[in-house]
């Protein structure tokens, strides 16, 4: 397996250091450093999610023309380093892990 970065993975890997510095407020970090539980507290989660959502990042593994960032492995796999690392806090999966992909995959139109 190889796993060196390209030009384009250091890239994106410091758009997403860039990112994190900026939106990941220090009290942020602190209730996701204390957090006991899965999630973070409500108003801790929906500030970070509304910062996701607003870069386009809310949904990580879903494709771009469902929403999602229509990352490759390697881009997921660096954001998810980076964010673990810096200790963001959880994204809560069940729609974007479980209903969305069974929507996508079997929903209609309507």
């Amino acid at each position: 397996m190889h796993l060196e970065m390209s030009a384009d993975d250091l890239a994106f890997r410091d758009e997403v250091r860039a990112f994190l510095d900026t939106e990941l407020t220090p009290d942020m970090r602190e209730a996701s450093r204390l957090n006991s539980g899965v999630f973070a507290e409500h108003e801790i989660s929906q500030r970070w999610y509304k910062a996701l959502y607003k870069k386009g990042w809310i949904a990580p593994t879903w494709p771009a023309e469902y929403g999602g960032t229509g990352w490759t492995p390697m881009q997921r796999y660096i954001y998810d380093s980076e964010a673990g690392q810096i200790g963001t806090p959880s994204i809560n999966v069940m729609g974007l892990a479980l209903a969305g992909p069974v929507l996508m995959e079997f929903g209609t139109k309507a």
